[in-house]
């Protein structure tokens, strides 16, 4: 696990690497269209760990899973 971990850190992006995604992204979408995308990644997410959630309850709720 610790070595999978390790791997994993090593192609994240490192300090300057952020700032250049960051501006190709700001060249991309443009600084009026970044906020909207935010949100949108925002309630993608959301949604996502809401249907977690009922997963998880659906589970709990079933008396055929014990």
């Amino acid at each position: 696990m610790q070595s999978l971990l390790s791997i994993l850190l090593l192609f994240m992006p490192q300090g300057s690497e952020w700032i250049i995604i960051f501006i190709v992204i700001l060249l991309l979408f443009g600084g009026k269209k970044i906020p909207e995308l935010m949100k949108g990644i925002g309630k993608g997410v959301r949604g996502f760990k809401d249907g977690l959630k009922e997963i998880e309850d659906d589970i709990k709720d079933d008396p055929s899973a014990k």
